[in-house]
């Protein structure tokens, strides 16, 4: 068995860190798994990777968040936010430095590169396929991530390794200690997120309805098709308290019309669950939205970077996924059952 080490990017230097403190109680150490290591840039962008650690012989996790858009550097004088494009290459140069000491180079990215482009609609790239032929050409061994948008994208690496893990024990477990839940119905927001959906609903014991997205097929805005009708199949949501479930949350447009339809069907408590909250036109819409009555509390997880400033909002609940991540590090580490990560734990019935 190999020693673990940590290749911990600046863009997940929070949650490397609580991984690693998690790996310490796990295996009984004080001493730290994650590598001392550099991302250096230059003036005019470019990058490079610099080792300051052994690393030989190791079992080697490759941390990198591709959606910190608070990370930044100056270029040409200037102060430049990174994009994902630029996190993705930092993960490669992490790669191609460290790759040639290592036993086993693992990537761990909670939210998959590109994953939303993973199918082609008409002659457009096939990014996130692409990128994951890359690291497999690379040397890469397996690739760690969660709730990706479609998890039929490792047909295109078929001879590597990938792991698409769920945070929904953690997420429901967290919800339930906090509130006092009644009467649920678990709400898909649209066709590609039932399975999810039905997931959250098994596990609680409940019901499950979806929202049908009527698009606009001959228009493009933000590349997507605009919405013209959110269509509601399912059982009668009033007084019930909801659970809508979805993979990620970017505008947040989508969800909180859904929350506003619910409650003009007059459900009671309505809880948003993501598994990342990306907040890309910032968090004003959800401010008015809980000031409104729109929804209850949004329960998101701490896989991609949430500003500090959002944090303490009262709508908003951060569920720590270090431990679980710990915990796959080490059963893979051991060459343990990976089987038992995926087995669904008896919550505790709701109230």
């Amino acid at each position: 068995m190999s020693e673990i080490k940590l290749a911990v990017l600046k863009s997940a230097k929070e949650f490397g860190e609580k991984v690693d403190k998690e790996l310490q109680k796990l295996n009984n150490t004080k001493k730290s798994y994650i590598i001392d290591m550099e991302e250096v840039r230059f003036s005019n962008g470019e990058g490079k990777v610099k080792l300051y650690s052994s690393i030989h012989g190791s079992d080697l996790y490759v941390i990198g968040d591709v959606d910190n858009h608070y990370i930044s550097y100056k270029m040409y004088g200037h102060d430049h936010y990174m994009a994902p494009d630029e996190h993705y290459n930092d993960i490669k140069r992490t790669v191609a430095t460290l790759d040639p000491y290592t036993d086993r180079t693992n990537v761990i990215m909670p939210l998959l590169y590109e994953s939303r482009q993973h199918k082609r609609k008409g002659i457009e790239s096939l990014d996130c396929a692409i990128a994951l032929q890359e690291l497999e050409r690379m040397g890469v061994e397996s690739i760690i991530t969660f709730d990706t948008h479609d998890p039929g994208i490792c047909n295109a690496i078929p001879k590597l390794e990938f792991d698409n893990f769920y945070p929904t024990n953690e997420i429901l477990t967290d919800l339930i200690k906090n509130e006092k839940l009644s009467e649920l119905l678990v709400i898909s927001p649209d066709m590609g997120a039932m399975e999810r959906a039905r997931v959250y609903a098994e596990m609680l014991s409940s019901d499950v309805g979806i929202f049908y997205k009527r698009r606009d097929l001959s228009r493009v805005v933000n590349g997507k098709n605009p919405i013209i009708e959110h269509m509601y199949l399912g059982i009668d949501p009033i007084g019930k308290d909801i659970l809508v479930v979805d993979d990620m949350i970017a505008s947040g447009s989508s969800i909180l019309e859904v929350a506003s339809m619910l409650k003009e069907k007059k459900a009671n408590n309505i809880y948003l669950i993501a598994t990342f909250s990306l907040f890309t036109e910032g968090v004003e819409v959800f401010d008015k939205a809980y000031k409104e009555g729109l929804f209850t509390k949004l329960y998101t997880t701490n896989l991609t970077y949430v500003p500090e400033e959002i944090r303490p909002r009262e709508w908003f609940k951060e569920v720590d996924i270090s431990k679980y991540m710990a915990l796959i590090i080490n059963t893979l580490n051991k060459k343990e059952d990976i089987n038992k990560l995926w087995e669904k734990k008896v919550l505790v019935k709701k109230k």
